[in-house]
């Protein structure tokens, strides 16, 4: 039996990536070990004729202007714009933020029900290193950068008039991130903030980076931010030859709460998390790790706030989004049972029920 020797993390970064070397350990020993019986597995599992969204067309959603905005560091960003077909006065401008290693079409069904009701203008964008937009030329990726690059955004399609703010995991973080350098915004010009499946801190202490480097790792080394450690090398390319059943099936694992979730989204979230480098992955790693924004709440403390979270989420658990309700008490608080990370993807009809409603209170 093959031995993993896991040097003892010191720093927040440090445990991170102890738990990532251990899961990749794991991971090369049960999961490389099975690849015919998981490609079984896998072609059993997509083979539902019950799957709800077999024929729904996920990718590219119409839009009426598209660009690409260039950050001072040279990184482009993918972003699209959606006007509103019944434009309703004072109705606030809906800015979608995707999540780590996905990108804007996470929001599918928010996006697809907002188009269609049309008295919303929509902007959404790619991350750095994400979907369509650019990566860093050098260095690590930054959640401070990431606020900022979003004040570009909303500089360049919205320099005026109310905002919602809606952001899912990493992009939840970024709008605390935006928060915490822009608190002057919220209240004038974001008038409501949704936050979905993510955290104000913590993140040492959950699964957010694994499952995207177990499945999607292009290198048989990682180098760790904080002490570039060496884990697994010959474990990963295990890991590797079997990438796309693996990279599914944690993609089930981790994502989604409900027993049998739809093999249509699985496949959709798995293609996002297949789009994202795992050079993107690690050089987001102490930026992830060292993630605490919880005094940055107090900036949305004077406007609407709407925390959805899946009661099954592995990736950032209940307690997480619990918290945040804790630091803002009038925060509206919806729990999805039976849900996983992707909660807009999964229990969409819900999700669009409550973001419309929290639209229709401002």
């Amino acid at each position: 039996m093959s031995r993993f020797r896991i040097p003892r993390p010191r720093t927040a970064a440090g445990r991170v990536a102890g738990v990532l070397g251990a899961a990749v350990g794991v991971a090369a020993a049960g999961l490389a070990a099975g690849m015919v019986s998981e490609r079984a597995l896998v072609r059993r599992l997509k083979t539902d004729p019950t799957d709800p969204y077999a024929d729904e067309v996920f990718g590219a959603q119409p839009y009426d202007e598209a660009f690409r905005l260039e950050l001072a560091d040279g990184t482009d960003i993918h972003v699209e714009v959606v006007e509103p077909t019944r434009p309703v006065a004072g109705h606030p401008t809906v800015v979608l933020v995707h999540g780590f290693c996905l990108d804007m079409g996470t929001f599918h069904f928010q996006r697809k029900m907002l188009t269609e009701r049309g008295d919303h203008r929509i902007v959404a964008y790619d991350q750095p290193g994400h979907g369509r937009s650019g990566r860093l030329e050098t260095g690590e990726y930054d959640l401070a950068a990431l606020g900022r690059t979003l004040r570009r955004v909303i500089d360049r399609t919205t320099p005026e008039g109310p905002l919602v703010l809606v952001g899912h995991s990493m992009g939840g973080m970024t709008i605390m991130a935006f928060a915490e350098l822009y608190p002057e915004l919220f209240g004038d010009r974001v008038v409501g903030t949704v936050l979905m499946a993510t955290s104000g801190g913590l993140l040492a202490e959950t699964r957010l980076v694994a499952p995207a480097l177990l499945g999607r790792v292009s290198s048989p080394v990682l180098y760790v931010m904080n002490n570039a450690t060496r884990y697994g090398g010959t474990a990963i390319d295990k890991a590797r030859k079997s990438a796309s059943n693996i990279a599914w099936l944690l993609t089930r694992q981790y994502g989604f709460g409900t027993p049998k979730p739809s093999p249509a989204l699985v496949s959709y979230v798995e293609e996002m998390n297949s789009r994202t480098s795992a050079d993107t992955v690690t050089r987001y790693l102490r930026t992830l790790a060292t993630h605490s924004r919880f005094p940055a709440l107090a900036a949305l403390g004077g406007t609407p706030v709407l925390v959805v979270v899946g009661d099954k989420d592995m990736i950032t658990p209940v307690t997480h989004s619990e918290e945040i309700v804790r630091r803002l008490p009038h925060a509206e608080f919806l729990k999805i049972h039976d849900s996983g990370h992707v909660v807009m993807l999964e229990h969409a009809d819900e999700v669009d029920a409550a973001l419309e409603h929290f639209l229709a209170a401002l």
